[in-house]
């Protein structure tokens, strides 16, 4: 085994080839979500992904494989925020009753899903139909969804808050209600109040499950 010590990790300007990559692949995710959240992913070339970035399209390809991969990461981020907030919105709360639950867990999609039409495009619209990698994708965080929404609905049950029947329909179409005012909301008319907006789908939602 050789004595000689590792050569030393060469930096630039203070900052080391880790974190300069970092900082790229995070110009990189922010060129998407403006690029993807204002002209749509079909109009946006991955070079002009890199002038916005201010990265090499060498650069971008040690980050992504295309496109595709950028814009899976956005929807996965958006998704993964999304989700945690709604597990902070869920403690404490193991004793609320179905009322609270549903407006909790609205609240907390809303708050983080529609705090930027750009996230409220990429979320509900750019993602639909690109390729089957990507469909999977979304259809895999759906499913994650409705999972969140029956544990809801078989918590009320257990309470007597809600009828015992099969529900899997009706967070399906729950979610797509959700998804669709949530966008529209953000897109088009953020004049209306977001409470307002959490309101109506929770109001929603327990008439559907009930």
């Amino acid at each position: 085994m050789s004595g000689r010590n590792p050569a030393p990790r060469r930096s630039y300007g203070g900052r080391s080839a880790e974190e300069r990559r970092a900082e790229r692949r995070a110009r990189l995710l922010a060129a998407g979500l403006e690029m993807f959240g204002t002209r749509g992913y079909a109009a946006t070339s991955i070079e002009r992904l890199c002038a916005t970035a201010s990265v090499s399209t060498r650069n971008f390809y040690e980050e992504f494989s295309g496109r595709e991969e950028l814009l899976t990461a956005l929807h996965r981020d958006i998704n993964e925020r999304a989700r945690d907030a709604l597990a902070e919105a869920f403690e404490g709360a193991e004793d609320a009753d179905l009322a609270t639950l549903v407006e909790r867990a609205v609240r907390a999609f809303i708050t983080v899903t529609a705090s930027d039409p750009r996230w409220a495009r990429i979320a509900f619209v750019e993602v639909v139909g690109v390729s089957t990698d990507l469909e999977r994708h979304r259809l895999g965080w759906r499913s994650q969804w409705a999972d969140t929404l029956l544990a809801i609905t078989r918590e009320a049950v257990a309470r007597g808050e809600a009828a015992d029947r099969d529900y899997s329909l009706t967070v399906i179409a729950i979610i797509g209600a959700v998804n669709n005012l949530v966008h529209h909301w953000s897109a088009r008319d953020q004049e209306i109040p977001r409470d307002a907006i959490t309101q109506e789908l929770t109001n929603l939602i327990l008439a559907v499950v009930h």
